[in-house]
């Protein structure tokens, strides 16, 4: 119920001010995609899983970009953004611990 009440305050938040959050958006999604894939590939896990792992970063940082680029709906452009750190941040998190 509070993660669902955060969401939408966020979003009506990303809604008036679409322009200007998704640009911010970008430099930091991508920069936290970014230190995903590094830590991805300077792990020792098996190649399989290394290069889905880092497929999945890719595609969803690109998805993002391409939201925005595309001027999606503002819903559409902040779940992107939402899975795309979250997914940068867990897929970290995992690797390291």
């Amino acid at each position: 119920m509070m993660i669902m009440r955060l969401y939408n305050q966020l979003l009506s938040e990303f809604k008036r001010e679409q322009t200007g959050y998704s640009t911010i958006a970008i430099i930091g999604q991508s920069c936290i995609g970014s230190v995903a894939a590094m830590v991805v590939l300077m792990n020792h896990i098996p190649a399989g899983i290394k290069l889905t792992l880092l497929f999945l970063v890719t595609i969803l940082c690109m998805a993002y970009n391409g939201a925005v680029l595309a001027r999606l709906s503002a819903k559409a452009t902040f779940n992107l953004l939402v899975m795309s750190v979250l997914f940068s941040i867990l897929t970290i998190v995992a690797i390291l611990i």
